[in-house]
């Protein structure tokens, strides 16, 4: 009897020992996942909206559609200017005004080329925008873009785009923890419960939630 009582009072010692361990550690292994996922996700939003301002800087608005920021990255060209002679060259500063030009061309170069710089992005990686990272390419950001009139009758094009906490983090095995981070968010400090940059209530310079 005497035995059967230690083994039981092991097995609760042993049951008493793991939910301690469980509470401690999943909090930690939950921040540790939340961090990296965030991560990828932020890098991904910053090329995004390199994209959409370039895009922006040529169309005059910003574009609701993956698709067609895609396809501008991928095919379109920007106009950019450079300096013709060196400036502090006196002669060809004079050539150049007796031939009546200024010192400045204009050249076109491809979008993927130039507005990512000094990073390097591939096509495939251009392809995959549309996609949250770390979902497998199931889940996919919310992106709108629209035309605002400001009080002072400023009329400025707006862009938002987002990617909610329930869309990519773990639900399943931090069930509890994602529920908790979603309600801090939005009812302790008021704001959006996930990660985006921009806005379409109103000119931020597409700043992220992030920074």
């Amino acid at each position: 009897m005497k035995k059967l009582f230690q083994i039981i009072l092991a097995v609760a010692i042993i049951g008493l020992v793991y939910v301690i361990y469980i509470q401690i550690a999943t909090p930690i292994r939950f921040e540790a996942e939340t961090k990296e996922k965030k991560a990828m996700v932020i890098e991904r939003l910053k090329d995004i909206r390199t994209a959409e301002r370039a895009f922006k800087t040529k169309y005059q608005r910003f574009t609701a559609s993956f698709d067609t920021l895609v396809s501008f990255v991928l095919t379109d060209t920007l106009e950019l200017e450079r300096k013709i002679v060196d400036e502090d060259d006196s002669v060809a500063m004079a050539m150049l005004k007796k031939a009546g030009r200024k010192n400045v061309e204009k050249f076109k170069i491809a979008v993927i080329d130039t507005i990512f710089a000094p990073k390097k992005i591939s096509r495939e990686e251009v392809e995959q925008f549309r996609y949250i990272p770390g979902t497998d390419n199931k889940a996919q950001f919310i992106l709108e873009a629209g035309i605002l009139t400001t009080e002072s009758k400023v009329v400025i094009p707006v862009v938002e785009c987002r990617a909610p906490y329930k869309m990519f983090l773990d639900t399943v095995a931090f069930r509890q923890e994602v529920i908790n981070l979603i309600d801090d968010e939005e009812n302790n400090f008021n704001r959006y419960a996930g990660l985006k940059f921009g806005s379409l209530e109103g000119g931020n310079n597409e700043a992220g939630n992030w920074e």
